[in-house]
């Protein structure tokens, strides 16, 4: 039996379209999951660019439609939440509890925006009569998306909803995974957060989860400043766009820290002149995070690193998704973390344009395509 359903479609040359694609029967270890939700990032719109058509997506919730026999974690029927780190779990870096940065499968370490063997057979799903790859193994932006058993966690809360769980795969891990797994802030400690947008503000839900005493937020947007004070920030700076690697921002992130810099510091900016800029925040010994992955040429100032400071690059937020999900929508359960009051706005497949747009031009802190 095949499911035949919508998904959108990257052209590879920077345009995308909504189409009819073909899903066959799971293999043993695969699952078809009905996607309800799928959030948006910067990386859906980096997608269209890829130079081959893939199927969009790489945040989602839904329902398990149909399970291959050898699955055993979840059934027909249950709640998941979309994983695109899906670990081969013999690897070296799996061995080593960085199942986030798997050689064998990670679509970013192992084959950057390739197929690996984490997806699920490739000609399980079609689109024209030919075989398609889903974005980071997963693609879900489709109304139904054929996975690894390993790309799916069950959510605890099985009546949750769909939106706020969605948002869980990527962004959410991305940011409270940096400060809580990656940085381990520290509790009665002091970071800054340079930029608040999405992923932003769930570095700050980290921190002040890991109970930070001093919360500082930086941005350009007063508007985004005042959400960050929502999701926990205790500081916030209003910057100048014309101030240079936020040196400006770092002399009043000093006045605020005792005239020694904070002990960390996290960059959520993807602006290639800013990737230094948290080195410029943290005191002598401090912590760095550039988190927003800027795969550009950066130029540092060496005196910044003085002295012993650390800076760490980090992906997904050194998810282990069958720990980190789960611990997540328990601090949403009691309160600790907010979900539902990240989403701006929520949109049907067919008005993935504006979604795109209103994401381009900082519109939504998260914007969400809902699925009937």
């Amino acid at each position: 039996m095949s499911i035949l359903c919508k998904a959108a479609i990257a052209k590879g040359d920077g345009t995308f379209s909504i189409e009819d694609i073909k899903i066959g029967n799971p293999e043993k270890d695969e699952v078809i999951v009905a996607i309800k939700s799928a959030g948006l990032c910067h990386t859906d719109h980096d997608s269209l660019n890829w130079g081959k058509p893939i199927i969009m997506g790489h945040e989602g919730s839904g329902i398990v439609e149909v399970v291959g026999e050898n699955v055993t974690s979840v059934k027909v029927g249950d709640a998941v939440i979309l994983n695109w780190a899906t670990p081969c779990g013999t690897c070296f870096q799996c061995s080593n509890e960085n199942e986030h940065i798997c050689e064998n499968n990670s679509p970013v370490v192992a084959g950057g925006n390739g197929y690996t063997p984490g997806h699920a057979h490739i000609e399980g799903t079609t689109w024209n009569d030919q075989p398609i790859e889903r974005s980071f193994n997963i693609g879900t932006l489709s109304e139904y998306t054929l996975v690894k058993e390993s790309a799916v966690v069950k959510n605890p809360i099985q009546n949750m909803s769909h939106e706020a769980a969605s948002i869980v795969s990527c962004g959410v891990m991305t940011g409270f995974g940096s400060a809580v797994n990656t940085a381990k802030v520290t509790e009665g400690s002091s970071a800054v957060i340079l930029g608040t947008g999405g992923v932003g503000l769930n570095v700050i839900q980290g921190i002040k989860v890991s109970k930070a005493a001093k919360i500082i937020a930086i941005d350009i947007n007063q508007q985004r400043l005042d959400m960050a004070v929502q999701f926990g920030a205790t500081h916030t700076i209003l910057a100048d766009k014309n101030d240079k690697g936020l040196l400006l921002a770092a002399e009043k992130v000093k006045e605020m820290t005792d005239g020694r810099g904070a002990d960390f510091a996290f960059e959520c900016t993807a602006i290639p002149a800013l990737g230094a800029a948290p080195l410029a925040m943290i005191r002598n010994a401090g912590t760095a995070v550039q988190v927003s992955g800027i795969e550009e040429e950066v130029l540092i100032d060496m005196s910044l690193f003085e002295w012993d400071k650390k800076y760490i690059n980090p992906l997904y937020g050194k998810c282990n998704p069958q720990k980190d999900f789960p611990n997540i929508i328990n601090l949403y359960s009691k309160g600790e973390i907010l979900l539902d009051e990240m989403i701006t706005n929520n949109y049907p497949l067919e008005k993935l344009q504006q979604a795109l747009d209103d994401m381009l031009s900082g519109k939504n802190a998260k914007g969400v395509i809902v699925f009937k």
